[in-house]
C-alpha cells in the first residue's frame, strides 16, 4: 500500500512525525508532502495567486510553500504521478478538530483533497487540555493509531466519504475504546473578539474563545473525547441537504 502523509502545522511539526510512524506500520512505501509553515485554520484553500515552491527535505520527504491541499494535489499529480497513493493520512494534528474545526481545519481539507482526487483519506488529530498544551501526547495517537486506520480501510471508505478521527487527551491505556459519533455543535456563544492596542494606539484584534462550563451532545465527536473515546466521523463532501432540497423543489414549483 502506497501512503500519503500531510498536514497543516508544517513540515517539520512532531504530530507530521507521529503520523509518519503510523503509515510505517502499515507500509513501507511512505512519502511525506507537507507545508513549508503552519497552515492551521486555512480550511480546504489552495494557491491560485502565488507559484507553488517545492523543496525536497530527504528521500520522499517534501516541502510545499502552499496549503495541505497544495500538498495534496502536489504529492499525487506530480511527485506521484506516475503510481499515485492507495491512501491519504492527514496530520496528526496539534489539537483536536470537532465540530466545527472541521470547517476550518487544514488537517481535515488535505484529507478532502484526497478524496476528491478518488484516494481513500483519513484526517487524524491528537486533543490536548491545559494541562498538554505544549506537550500533546502523541504516543497516544501513534498507539492506537495503526489499528484504527486499519479498521477503517477493513470496511471500507465510499466514494466521496472521509473519515475524521481525533484521539482524546490521555495516556493510551486510559482510552474507553472507540465511538463511532457524529460531527458535534458548539455554542457560538464562546466565540468573542479579543481587541488590543498596539504601540500607537491603533486597535488590533484577535480571534478567541472564552473558557466556559459546556455539556458536549451525546453521541457527538465532542463528547467522545471529553469521555475519553478515539472518535471517528465519516464526513461527506456532498454537503447537499436532501431534506431541503425537496421541500424547496416544492415551494418553487408553483
Amino acid at each position: 500500500m502506497r501512503i500519503l502523509c500531510t498536514n497543516d502545522d508544517g513540515i517539520h511539526a512532531p504530530g507530521l512525525k507521529t503520523l509518519e510512524a503510523i503509515a510505517r506500520n502499515l507500509s513501507d512505501d511512505v512519502w511525506v508532502v507537507a507545508p513549508e509553515t503552519d497552515q492551521s485554520g486555512v480550511a480546504h484553500s489552495l494557491s491560485l495567486n502565488d507559484p507553488l515552491r517545492l523543496r525536497e527535505i530527504s528521500e520522499r520527504h517534501f516541502a510545499v510553500k502552499g496549503t495541505p491541499t497544495d500538498c495534496v494535489i502536489m504529492g499525487v499529480r506530480h511527485l506521484m504521478q506516475d503510481a499515485r497513493p492507495d491512501l491519504v493520512l492527514s496530520g496528526v494534528n496539534r489539537g483536536q478538530n470537532v465540530a466545527e474545526d472541521v470547517t476550518y481545519s487544514g488537517t481535515v481539507a488535505g484529507a478532502i483533497e484526497g478524496t476528491i482526487l478518488g484516494i481513500p483519506s483519513i484526517a487524524l488529530s491528537q486533543a490536548y487540555g491545559p494541562g498538554t498544551r505544549n506537550a500533546p501526547r502523541w504516543h497516544c495517537a501513534e498507539h492506537h493509531g495503526p489499528k484504527v486506520v486499519r479498521r477503517i480501510l477493513e470496511a471500507g471508505i465510499d466514494k466521496g466519504i472521509l473519515v475524521n478521527v481525533n484521539f482524546p487527551d490521555c495516556e493510551p491505556d486510559e482510552v474507553e475504546g472507540t465511538a463511532l459519533v457524529n460531527q458535534g455543535q458548539r455554542t457560538q456563544e464562546l466565540l468573542r473578539l479579543d481587541e488590543r492596542r498596539d504601540g500607537r494606539g491603533n486597535p488590533y484584534f484577535w480571534i478567541a474563545f472564552e473558557r466556559r462550563p459546556f455539556t458536549p451532545g451525546n453521541g457527538t465527536d465532542l463528547w467522545a473525547i471529553a469521555h475519553r473515546r478515539i472518535a471517528v466521523t465519516p464526513l461527506r463532501i456532498d454537503m447537499t441537504d436532501e431534506p431541503t432540497l425537496t421541500r424547496y423543489a416544492q415551494a418553487f414549483d408553483r
